[in-house]
């Protein structure tokens, strides 16, 4: 299924945030996001755009749910995805505003489970992969937004984007942007969305406080999102 997403898209390269890890098993998924059940999934230390990523989101009866969906979203309005360059991030500034966020920021609010997240430094050819990760070192969950496309023949691609923010003073040094991070206390408002209204999942949408973050180098192997394996995440003295 996923492996025809990656056929029928071709991603713009994006500048932040354009890969991340989901390495804690599923029971702390379950326990962080207080789920009735996680299917079973195997640790993940370089996802990338274009690739399945795990999502958490409101059910139909209003209990939240875990689901895959493919990174790099797609609005609705979209004739033929093929034609069109896939969005893997949205900026928090803007996405109740542009067309291609606006439907999903006020309907399809969604966090996505992280331990970390990566940027890089350095010139083209000789970049440099930092790992940024809570100091301690808990499970996470970034703002995202999802979105159902329906195709002519009935075909159907659950696609998702993850949003940012400026830069906190930890992540300023190595870039101006970083990932929105939900805090638990704010699950449910973000995930709410029966308002039809982005007014108050706006006000998440900032930095995190300053001093939360610890940001390793790691092995420059991990430039190559067809890699896997916990040996990327070895720090790089």
């Amino acid at each position: 299924m996923f492996a025809s997403f990656m056929s029928m898209t071709r991603a713009r390269r994006p500048k932040m945030c354009s890969r991340f890890s989901l390495t804690s098993p599923p029971q702390a998924v379950r326990s962080l996001f207080n789920l009735d059940s996680v299917d079973a999934f195997p640790p993940r230390y370089n996802i990338a755009p274009t690739q399945p990523i795990l999502i958490v989101r409101r059910g139909q009866r209003a209990d939240r749910e875990a689901v895959l969906t493919r990174w790099g979203l797609i609005p609705a309005w979209v004739k033929d995805p093929r034609e069109f360059t896939t969005l893997i991030n949205a900026r928090g500034e803007t996405v109740g505003e542009k067309p291609s966020f606006r439907g999903a920021f006020r309907h399809r609010r969604c966090l996505i489970p992280t331990d970390g997240f990566y940027e890089w430094t350095g010139k083209p050819g000789a970049k440099q992969p930092h790992l940024v990760r809570l100091a301690s070192r808990q499970l996470f969950a970034l703002a995202g937004l999802y979105e159902t496309w329906l195709g002519a023949d009935g075909s159907e691609i659950e696609t998702s984007a993850i949003i940012t923010t400026a830069a906190n003073a930890d992540m300023a040094n190595i870039h101006d942007r970083m990932p929105v991070i939900v805090s638990t206390a704010e699950f449910d408002q973000w995930l709410d969305c029966r308002s039809g209204s982005g007014v108050d999942a706006a006000r998440l949408l900032k930095p995190l406080a300053e001093g939360l973050l610890d940001i390793v180098p790691v092995d420059r192997r991990l430039n190559n999102p067809r890699l896997e394996g916990a040996d990327l995440q070895i720090q790089n003295l």
